[in-house]
């Protein structure tokens, strides 16, 4: 299954199709298409009063991936950005090296 989602990226994505401008491809693996088709099927069966079959459940699948689906995405990215964020502004202090520590290495008392 694939469904097309266009989303502006901020460049060094790594998305070359998305970056220019192109919708942008996934395609869901057989079995996660396949077990979330079954749940669509077992969700119409205990909570609604008519079934659905595989064939309609897979289609309902792929409207609400196109429809909700870049929602859904963006709002990961947004927040795996703000994640990567914090992580990159932490470097600072934990790799950070005081300069100049040569000569307060050497000035500092001597124990004779």
């Amino acid at each position: 299954m694939r469904w097309m989602m266009q989303r502006p990226l901020q460049s060094g994505s790594g998305i070359v199709e998305a970056a220019k401008g192109k919708h942008m491809s996934i395609e869901l693996d057989k079995e996660v298409r396949k077990e979330a088709i079954a749940s669509i099927e077992r969700y119409f069966r205990e909570n609604m009063e008519e079934r659905i079959g595989n064939i309609a459940a897979g289609a309902l699948l792929g409207f609400f991936i196109e429809e909700i689906g870049p929602a859904i995405y963006n709002q990961a990215v947004a927040e795996v950005q703000e994640r990567l964020q914090a992580k990159v502004m932490d470097l600072d202090i934990e790799l950070h090296e005081e300069p100049f520590r040569y000569w307060r290495k050497h000035d500092a008392p001597r124990g004779r």
